[in-house]
């Protein structure tokens, strides 16, 4: 039996933390949410004490990131994430009031799965949070490299 996803919420905006959360909740996701209002510990937790990221190899997370963190800039986390080899299978929504496509399509190229701009549809949102969810019940998350 696989474990459940954690979500791993990266937003310095309280209200907008706030707004996603319940719309997860009401959306019918009951899953565990760890919120980070700042990069510096959300890769803290992330990449662990020793910072390789393998502290969570093997686990289900999803990364719900901003990009205009107070202390770093979401892209870099991203980037990081996508080159640690225990993380990178981890989905990321960027979640972030930057519209500008030059961003977004770095994302992608980055290895964003899903990038969403705020404000947003929250239903939208919260199916595709769904959606993930449901994907994670039903499909084995591979081992991470060793």
């Amino acid at each position: 039996m696989s474990k459940p996803v954690t979500i791993i919420m990266i937003e310095d905006d309280e209200g907008h933390a706030r707004l996603i959360e319940r719309n997860i909740r009401r959306s019918g996701v009951n899953n565990e949410i760890l919120p980070f209002t700042n990069g510096t510990d959300a890769v803290n937790y992330l990449f662990g004490s020793d910072g390789t990221g393998l502290n969570h190899k093997g686990e289900a997370l999803l990364i719900l990131l901003d990009l205009n963190l107070p202390d770093m800039t979401g892209i870099d986390i991203l980037r990081r994430v996508k080159d640690n080899k225990y993380l990178k299978a981890t989905p990321v929504v960027v979640l972030t009031t930057t519209d500008d496509s030059h961003e977004i399509k770095r994302c992608y190229e980055l290895g964003c799965n899903v990038y969403i701009t705020k404000p947003v549809n929250y239903e939208s949102f919260a199916n595709a949070i769904r959606q993930l969810g449901l994907f994670f019940s039903v499909i084995q998350v591979p081992a991470a490299a060793t």
